[in-house]
Formats: structure tokens, sequence, C-alpha cells
């Protein structure tokens, strides 16, 4: 199999005898480390007009940005390759690192080509980090994005129908061009195939994870919110085909869930540290974007009434989402570790993140209540010693093999 990469070889494995899942995964990892987007200059550069709009975690409508003709640009904080410097004079020592590393990534002009931010609404974090950037980047069109807490089609349902106008509204204005029904509907069918080939990726390693760690199936969604959602949806199709056709050994490790790290990712290495200690990651909430309405939204009738029905009716349960009933919190994560057949769930979650936080002994409660091991611990994007962790989730999956 041939895949269109432009990142080199690594210079151990020379290209005509390099694997077609390690092919794409360098591809992915190239982009996953570039902070300075050089793909996305590239993209933008390619064609004048065009317009490059960049998105915080944990879910925005990337079928408006797309329809707008605009590339949506996955923003994640700076991850543990970045030294935050400026950004700590904009933040409280007792608040996440994801909102002082973006703030880096912006004043040292590493996102001085982006046309557009949109901030969803996460935490209060988040929504002051929207109120800054309009502060400190005047030029750049941003949107703070709010999403709805009550799911009552007549009242969530209406207030999201006009919150997804309003940003149109808003891109159509940056782009100088008026967003069709159409546009939006041809959109909303590539993100519908999108999204059913992440959940192929994710079927696919719950089946069998020694052919998909987790390590490789991060990089290739992170990698997929810095690029055209067609491209994104080829290299989906090539490594289910090359992992398929791999032949990789299957180790006796235990099966996990790893939940908390829906919104400041951890940093790869961690990943890797879970991995190495005898884990095999079959269910996570990381990067949930691109999964995070969980069936097709419809293309018939009102595009912006399918998108709000599809949020309230079919997504995913994160701490950043309202659950009426207190009784019902965890819930979802028991059903999905079923779902997964994961053996244990590691709760990782990143320092100071308060939705996670005050979820956390709900859903611990909840899983303990099933009769699930679960562990927790916290990290934050730079962490950098991995002993501690490794040793940590080591103990769990012995244990796991030893008495569950």
């Amino acid at each position: 199999m041939t895949i269109d990469t432009t990142s080199k070889p690594t210079e151990s494995m020379p290209t005509e005898t390099m694997p077609a899942t390690a092919e794409i995964v360098e591809r992915c990892r190239s982009l996953y480390e570039d902070l300075d987007f050089s793909a996305a200059r590239a993209w933008k550069a390619a064609v004048p007009g065009r317009k490059v709009v960049g998105f915080m975690p944990v879910y925005a409508p990337l079928e408006l940005i797309h329809a707008a003709g605009c590339l949506p640009l996955g923003l994640f904080g700076g991850g543990d390759q970045m030294e935050v410097i400026h950004g700590d004079a904009y933040y409280q020592s007792y608040i996440c690192r994801i909102p002082r590393s973006t703030v880096e990534l912006g004043v040292t002009k590493r996102l001085d080509f982006v046309d557009g931010m949109i901030f969803p609404f996460v935490c209060d974090v988040i929504r002051n980090l929207s109120g800054m950037w309009k502060l400190m980047f005047p030029h750049v069109w941003s949107k703070f994005f709010d999403t709805p807490q009550n799911f009552d089609p007549e009242v969530g349902g209406r207030y999201y129908v006009e919150e997804l106008k309003e940003l149109r509204d808003g891109l159509g204005t940056l782009t100088g061009r008026k967003i069709s029904d159409d546009d939006l509907k041809r959109s909303i069918a590539l993100y519908n195939e999108n999204r059913r080939l992440v959940r192929e990726v994710y079927a696919f390693r719950a089946r069998a994870p020694w052919k998909a760690p987790t390590s490789e199936i991060y990089l290739l969604m992170r990698a997929g919110l810095m690029m055209e959602v067609e491209e994104h949806n080829r290299l989906l199709v090539a490594y289910l085909a090359a992992a398929e056709a791999e032949d990789r050994p299957k180790r006796d490790n235990v099966r996990v869930a790893v939940y908390g790290s829906f919104c400041e990712q951890p940093p790869l290495n961690l990943i890797k540290s879970l991995e190495m200690a005898g884990c095999y990651v079959v269910e996570d909430d990381y990067a949930l974007v691109n999964r995070f309405i969980t069936e097709d939204v419809s293309t018939d009738g009102d595009p912006l009434e399918a998108l709000a029905t599809a949020y309230l009716k079919h997504s995913v349960e994160t701490s950043c989402k309202y659950v009426p009933n207190e009784e019902d919190k965890g819930k979802y994560h028991v059903a999905q570790v079923r779902k997964a057949r994961a053996e244990g769930v590691i709760y990782a979650t990143p320092s100071f993140c308060d939705p996670a936080l005050l979820d956390r002994p709900m859903i611990c409660r909840r899983l303990g209540e099933a009769g699930i091991p679960h562990i927790a611990f916290k990290y934050a994007e730079n962490s950098g010693q991995m002993q501690p962790i490794r040793e940590q989730a080591g103990t769990f999956a012995d244990s796991i093999k030893l008495w569950s």
C-alpha cells in the first residue's frame, strides 16, 4: 500500500520497508508535533482568500466551518513541547494549563495566520479565554459558542438553533459568502462519513487493540483535526486496511477505559506509558469532537434543526454536559465500559480541571457499584516524569490480572 505522506521516514527504517501503518502514523505525528501549523498555513496559502478557523475542545459544529469554505483547525494547547512564559501572566496558578499554553501560541505568533476562533462552552476558564482573545487579537473574528444544558427540544433545542444561526452569520461575515442549506447539507454528509469511519477505527481497536495501539489512534485523530475532512476520511480508510493486514504480537495486557481527559489532552508519552505498563486502552474520551455526535446527522429538512437534534439526542456524556438526574451520572460510562469489554477504568484528570474533578467521585462511585475496578490520577499537558504513572498503571493492571 502506498500512502501519500509529506513527513520523513524514521532513520531506522527505509521507506521501502516501512509498514503502511508506520508511514501513516509518522505523517500524523509530524502534524501533531508541528506547533507552527505548517500544513494549515500551506492550505491557506494555496488558494487566495482561504480562511482558517481555530476551535478549542470539546465540541464545535465543524460542519458549519467547512460549509463556509474554511479549514477547521483543532487547537489543544501547546502540549509538552512548548515552554509557557507569557501565558502564565494571564491566568492564576490554580487554573489548568491549556488556556495558558493557548495564549502562548497566540502571543508567540504561532497562530498569526488564523482568521477566526471558536471557543465552545467547556468551563468558565474557556469562556474567559474567549473574551481575552477578543482583547488581545481584535483583528481575529472570535466567537464564544454556547451549547444547551436543557435538552427539551422546545427550550434547549430552540436556543441551540439560534446559536447555530448566529455562528453561521458570523462565519458568513468572515468569509464574505452566504452559507446555504445545500452547502451545509454537503458538509454534514462528509462529517457523517468521518464519524462513521472514526467509529469503525474505535470498534476495530476494541476488537484487536494489539493491532491498533491507542498511541497510534490518538495521533490519527489529532491529525484529522488539522486537515480537510475529505483527506482525513481517506487516511482513516488507509489506516484501517493497513492495521488489519499487519501482523502484530498479542500481549497479555489488561483492557482499560480512560476517562477525564476530554479537554486538556495528555502528553503522548502518558498514553505510551499506560501501554508499556501492560494496558490496552480500548475506550477513552480523548479529543472528543470527531465522535461527540454518535449517530448520523440528518441531511433532510433544515440542517440547523438537524444539528440541534443530533446534539440533544445523540451526543456523548461528558463533564461539560449537564446530566439532569444526578442518579444517572456515570451510567453512560458503565455502559461504554461494558460495550468495549474493558476490565477496568483509569480516571486521568488534568490538574485544576473543575468539571472533571467534580464528576470524578460520582462516576467512580457508579463504577464501584458496578464492580468495575478503577484508579484515578492527575496530570498536566506538559507532564514530563512518567515513571510514577507507569508504576501506578502497572500495579493496577497486575491487580486486575490477579484478583478480578
